[in-house]
């Protein structure tokens, strides 16, 4: 009876596992679309977005992809803990990678408020007086950026969700595959920053 349950057990994480991995590479194929349409409206317009680009702050840019980059240390730090059994430990670093992105969030929120302060975003009457090439970057920008975040929220609550299972110790040395999942999850995200902030605010 032991063995069929660890038998079912183990056929149940495999297929979570692969269950995440197929909506991963869908998540990369739609971002991979993404891109391509970024790439072919800036070689038709790549004067317009070089001056749009001038616009967005390189700082904030380079901050929030730093401490992307922190958070995706942190996750991993956490599925390393909860196979060492150090619960606290795993609750500590998965609450800093929550935070972080939340910082991230606050960041983001600053960088678009000063943009719709200066009329730069799509319907804006400002933004259509500098021509289509102006309008094409901005309306990338805001899309696949405000994509982004939303990919951001939704592992936000996956690792809270996590996090509240770890805390009630449904999640531990021998059963972490939702923790793994998790932080495929956020690796994945902080993939796609890795390629959004290079062709928004560093290719000129």
């Amino acid at each position: 009876m032991s063995v069929q349950a660890d038998t079912d057990e183990h056929r149940d994480d495999l297929g979570s596992r692969f269950g995440m991995w197929l909506f991963i590479f869908t998540e990369l194929l739609l971002f991979a679309g993404l891109f391509l349409t970024y790439a072919i409206y800036r070689f038709k317009n790549w004067q317009a977005f070089h001056l749009a680009a001038e616009e967005l702050d390189t700082f904030i840019g380079s901050v929030n992809t730093l401490i992307l980059l922190v958070s995706s240390a942190t996750i991993a730090m956490s599925i390393t803990a909860i196979q060492q059994k150090r619960k606290i430990l795993t609750l500590v670093l998965m609450g800093i990678t929550m935070i972080i992105g939340i910082i991230f969030l606050i960041n983001k929120y600053f960088e678009w408020g000063v943009k719709f302060e200066h009329g730069l975003y799509p319907g804006s009457e400002i933004l259509a007086s500098f021509g289509k090439g102006e309008v094409l970057f901005f309306g990338l920008y805001f899309f696949m950026t405000g994509l982004h975040a939303l990919h951001i929220i939704i592992g936000l609550v996956f690792i809270g969700f996590v996090f509240y299972d770890v805390l009630r110790e449904k999640i531990n040395s021998e059963n972490f595959v939702h923790l793994e999942n998790a932080g495929l999850y956020w690796h994945l995200v902080d993939i796609i920053w890795v390629f959004l902030f290079p062709l928004f605010y560093l290719i000129t």
